[in-house]
Parts: C-alpha cells; structure tokens; sequence
C-alpha cells in the first residue's frame, strides 16, 4: 500500500492499485475461508476439524505465493504462515475444530506482545509504516521527523502509538480465545473476524487520537517553521 500511495501522480490508476491491495488480502484471508467453510460444513456435510482445515489452506497459500513473488521471507509472514500450519495440524491431530479458532488469537497475542515490547526501546516497531503516512516522503517533512526524534515529548507518542496497538491486539487475542472455548465453532467462524475488524478499529482511532495524531501536528509545525 505504501508504494501504491507513494507512486507517481496518474490519478485513477493509484487509486484502483490501492483499493485492490487492500481488498485482496482481506478476501482471501477473511472472505474466502469463511465462505469454504460454511459450503464444506453446511452444503456438503464436512466435518468442522476437515471444514476448518481446508478454509485454513487459502490464507496459507498466499503467504506462500507472497514470500516466492517477493523472494523474501518476513518475520510476519512466516509468523502468519508458521500459526495457520500448526494450527492446521494440531486440529487434526486432536479432533478439535477449536483449536483452529484459537490459532487465530495466538497469532494476535504473539505480535501483541512483539508491539508492547518494541515498545520500550529505541525502534518502536510501528513507527516506520506511521513516519511513511506522516512525512509521504516529502523531504521538509522527512527533516522535521529527523529533528523531532530526539525529542522526549515525541519519543513517548511514538511509544505511546506502538503501545495503544499492542494493547488492541492483546484485546483481540483475550476476547477470541474465550470465543473460542466457549462459543459454537459456527459462530466463532464469523465472530472471530468480527472481533478481529472491532480491534482494528479502536486501535485506528485510539492510537491516532493519542499516537500519531500528535505526532503529525508536531511535525506539521516544525515543517511550517523551516518553510
């Protein structure tokens, strides 16, 4: 998304570029399984562990096509990968379809902790994809970050914003874990991207009031007196 927003100025063609890298992903990854599953479970009469199972394969198998186009392996990715395998295998290793459902809020609680934990040191895990929203690659922008970082005031909204997001997804991880030992596998199938879409959006909108929302008005300011 941040070479879409950033690519040279043919106004309609960026704009589709950025819906659809947006709009893939979240099909194949939410839209997609979920549909395979109710068609296996309920149209075909699957199992829900063999329903689960096969719906799990589709997220997996575009990390997969993901890390063979871009020739390199991220750590989220084969984080994602690594969680959607074993979750796959230990679903049919156990018999238990909601070991599948749980996967998913093990995947959330492991960045959550990663995020908290960056937290607290010198490189905040969140801040380079927050800096590329802010600054745009505009150059005034990019001098007022750089004389901004080393400011204690702009040091804790930028932990503050790492933080507030590793809090959301902690949030997210808690509340599908228990969803999914205590709730039918059918309505965690939904739910659980319900529940995922929800910790998103508090983290947007909380993180922004009290993360990057400062920090853009600081480098704002500090941009407009170099100007």
């Amino acid at each position: 998304m941040t070479e879409t927003l950033t690519a040279p100025a043919r106004a309609e063609q960026p704009r589709r570029g950025t819906l659809r890298t947006v709009l893939m992903p979240l099909a194949l990854d939410v839209a997609a399984p979920m549909a395979c599953y109710y068609l296996l479970h309920g149209a075909f009469g699957a199992s829900e562990v063999a329903a689960l199972g096969v719906s799990g394969v589709i997220p997996a198998v575009r990390v997969v096509a993901g890390i063979v186009r871009d020739r390199t392996l991220n750590g989220l990715a084969g984080l994602t990968l690594a969680v959607n395998v074993a979750g796959i295998a230990l679903s049919f290793v156990t018999g238990d379809a909601r070991m599948m459902i749980a996967k998913d809020s093990a995947l959330s609680g492991v960045i959550s902790l990663f995020m908290m934990l960056t937290a607290f040191t010198a490189r905040p895990v969140m801040t380079p994809g927050m800096r590329a929203f802010i600054t745009r690659g505009n150059p005034v922008r990019e001098a007022a970050w750089e004389r901004l970082a080393s400011s204690a005031r702009f040091r804790r909204a930028e932990r503050r914003f790492t933080g507030i997001w590793g809090g959301a997804m902690l949030a997210d991880c808690v509340a599908r874990l228990i969803g999914a030992f205590t709730l039918p596998v059918s309505t965690m199938v939904w739910l659980s991207n319900v529940l995922l879409i929800a910790a998103l959006v508090v983290g947007l909108l909380v993180a922004g009031a009290f993360g990057s929302g400062p920090i853009m008005m600081m480098v704002n300011n500090e941009a407009k007196g170099v100007r």
